[in-house]
């Protein structure tokens, strides 16, 4: 295996080939334990969960394809299966094997279609607020509140699409993440600001409407869940985007599931509740 050049703590990129590259940040000591952050996000996304997490297990959170601050590929589909790769030669690149992977929304899909494609490298999966009910475009942020349902669903038209999407800001940014929280007030206003100026890197508005356009195969994705060995838990916060009956679906699907939910919890619970998070993960660990 090529040796990798990584300064512990700090974010390194990882070249996996000459197209994709991934950023990704390194802490703690113990079982490799894998984060996979939401749509729109980056590794940031886990600054509060990281840490606690970072006391008996070694993290390794990644920021995905296109998203934080790892290269824009704009010839990638950028689709399900085009992450799944990404995240599944991660793993083999860094050559971690009885893994655990947490992932939230997107992230927590990942985490379940990974598990699927590598039995032999995981060991468990915390599927947090997965994205597996796309039932049309931009579903799920578009159930927030009005306003995330309009400027989301407007992406999707030729030409008023790329206009709106060049005029995000902070404050449309907001609004529309803004309605992912139980209490938006938790929405912390420096983190924020991280999203918002890397979502002026060139060429990066493109890609995020190129991931809202995947819509179809985050529900394909599902096709995966009977296949996975490894123990799964589920977990929703009580005000996320998804339905019972979607849970409940879910839950169906994965052979060895357990589903908790936690309260007063939206579908960013890695930012509105770590430490709650950080406390259930650990105790089925």
């Amino acid at each position: 295996m090529e040796m990798l050049s990584v300064t512990k703590g700090k974010p390194s990129l990882l070249k996996i080939s000459d197209t994709l590259s991934l950023r990704f940040q390194e802490i703690g000591s113990g079982p490799p334990l894998l984060l996979i952050h939401t749509i729109r996000t980056q590794l940031e996304y886990f600054r509060g969960l990281a840490p606690l997490l970072a006391r008996s297990h070694t993290v390794y959170a990644i920021d995905l394809p296109g998203h934080g601050h790892s290269p824009i590929d704009p010839s990638a589909s950028f689709d399900e299966p085009y992450f799944r790769q990404a995240v599944i030669r991660l793993i083999e690149k860094l050559n971690l094997s009885a893994v655990t992977v947490v992932g939230e929304s997107i992230g927590g899909t990942l985490a379940l279609t990974v598990a699927a494609s590598l039995p032999q490298r995981v060991k468990r999966v915390y599927a947090i607020n997965p994205y597996d009910y796309e039932t049309r475009y931009g579903d799920g942020i578009r159930r927030g509140n009005w306003f995330a349902n309009f400027i989301i669903g407007s992406l999707q038209i030729p030409v008023l699409g790329a206009m709106n999407a060049s005029l995000e800001n902070k404050m449309v940014l907001g609004k529309i993440m803004g309605g992912g929280y139980h209490d938006p007030r938790k929405l912390p206003s420096d983190l924020l600001t991280e999203f918002d100026e890397v979502a002026h890197r060139p060429g990066y508005k493109r890609i995020a409407r190129k991931v809202l356009a995947g819509w179809r195969s985050w529900s394909k994705a599902r096709d995966y869940d009977r296949q996975i060995s490894a123990p799964v838990t589920l977990i929703y916060g009580d005000s996320d985007w998804s339905r019972p009956n979607e849970r409940e679906r879910t839950r169906s699907l994965i052979p060895a599931s357990q589903m908790l939910t936690l309260k007063n919890t939206g579908h960013f619970s890695a930012v509105e509740n770590p430490s709650e998070l950080a406390r259930v993960i650990m105790e089925t660990e």
